[in-house]
């Protein structure tokens, strides 16, 4: 039988039980940061020599120089051949979804202007460039490719720089392919802490990059989160997670694979089920045992859900959504009659998905909607990446005459009331007497 925690809401210890549950250290232990501030330090200094260097020895290559690590235009063309029919028309659909879906997300300039005739606004303007990073070699994903490059292309962003490491000289077809579906303008065989070095402070070869999206292992979230301020990043994401509220009624296998699709992805990823109806639970932990033997990844889904994974018996659905809400989860399904419903009740999830039919997996690939989503509750106060992400907003102001004189005195004020007498005599010149 399978080892899965099964924990109970009327448990008197039930909150500390759960809280348990969530804990997740991803912290980078002094090891990890002395080697990521050592890369770092080094391709600042160093530029393409020390890329070049590490990619070497990290990624066990022999290159000579940078030249030999640009992908070409020409290459990412050439693996839209490379792959099957099947494959490129997979990827072009969802391609297609996701720009049309991302497209609703573009925010316009606006103004107003006052009776006085001043004039108050805000002009959105998309970065100049951004860097995505994609696990490479075989984990790797051209699912993210799209998910990261559309919305930055349909924000407007000029110039779209790709890294993704080719261990041992292992190049995988399907992310090519995806960048050139996706206009990534130039690709670097770079992977690692060295490839976050090089988007954010540049080097001879590789531009410097405005922002730095994507995900990657313990080496490239802990770059990021060094760079941060130098470049902008999307968010350090933690293990992937899954969270479902069923009402009992949909059939067991369906969740129970559900619980799997999570799982999968690594040890350290999260499964849990909310339902208020005990033979339920008890219906699904057989589908898991069923399930578990015909899994190709069988032994990470088997460490995931003994470690981190979860049947919770709840009171009613009602106490299913405080609970969620309180866990704040990566992906939400909601497999109950009335998920529309029970959606407005919902205050913290990255991604929502109503109905016995919406499969999370869905999500990942070709629904429309983005699947970089925050992780580790922090769906409480951040949002999955979008269109946003690659936009900035200035505000706009323009006074008229009489305006600033009117406004100024009030500036004034404030001003000498803050012991700022500069601020406060600028603002004096232009009052009118």
């Amino acid at each position: 039988m399978t080892d899965i925690k099964r924990l109970d809401s009327s448990s008197s210890d039930f909150q500390q039980q759960l809280d348990r549950l969530l804990d997740w250290e991803g912290v980078s232990n002094e090891a990890v940061n002395n080697t990521v501030r050592e890369v770092l330090q080094a391709v600042k200094s160093r530029g393409d020599a020390a890329l070049v260097e590490y990619t070497n020895r990290f990624d066990r290559m022999s290159v000579g120089s940078m030249a030999e690590l640009e992908i070409s235009q020409d290459r990412l063309t050439a693996a839209l051949v490379n792959i099957s029919v099947a494959e490129r028309e997979g990827l072009e659909l969802a391609a297609e979804r996701v720009r049309a879906y991302h497209e609703h997300q573009k925010v316009a300039s606006w103004s107003y202007t006052e009776d006085d005739g001043t004039l108050l606004g805000q002009q959105v303007t998309p970065l100049d460039r951004a860097g995505l990073y994609v696990p490479g070699g075989k984990a790797a994903y051209p699912s993210s490719v799209l998910m990261n490059a559309i919305p930055a292309k349909v924000a407007g962003v000029d110039e779209l720089i790709m890294v993704v490491p080719t261990p041992d000289g292992e190049v995988n077809e399907l992310v090519l392919a995806a960048a050139a579906i996706a206009g990534v303008d130039r690709a670097f065989a770079l992977g690692g802490a060295q490839a976050v070095a090089g988007l954010a402070y540049g080097t001879e070869t590789v531009p410097q990059v405005d922002k730095i999206v994507g995900p990657g292992n313990i080496y490239v979230a802990t770059a990021k989160g060094m760079v941060f301020g130098t470049v902008g990043i999307d968010m350090i994401a933690g293990p992937s997670e899954i969270l479902v509220i069923c009402d009992g009624k949909t059939d067991p296998d369906w969740i129970a694979m559900d619980l799997f699709s999570q799982a999968e992805h690594d040890e350290d990823a999260q499964s849990i089920l909310l339902c208020p109806d005990q033979a339920y639970l008890d219906s699904v932990a057989a589908s898991i045992d069923k399930l578990l033997p015909t899994m190709e990844r069988k032994e990470i889904i088997e460490k995931s859900i003994a470690d981190r994974g979860a049947l919770i018996k709840v009171a009613d659905l009602d106490e299913a959504v405080t609970i969620t809400n309180h866990i704040a989860p990566e992906h939400l399904e909601l497999s109950v009659d009335d998920p529309q419903s029970m959606a407005k009740q919902i205050k913290h999830a990255g991604a929502i998905f109503m109905g016995r039919y919406t499969a999370e997996a869905l999500g990942d690939y070709c629904a429309g909607p983005n699947h970089v989503l925050p992780t580790s509750r922090t769906a409480r106060f951040s949002s999955p990446l979008g269109v946003y992400d690659f936009q900035k907003r200035s505000s706009l102001i323009m006074f008229s005459a009489d305006g600033a004189s009117h406004l100024g005195k009030t500036a004034s004020t404030l001003a000498r009331g803050e012991g700022l007498t500069a601020h406060a005599r600028s603002a004096e010149y232009r009052i009118k007497d």
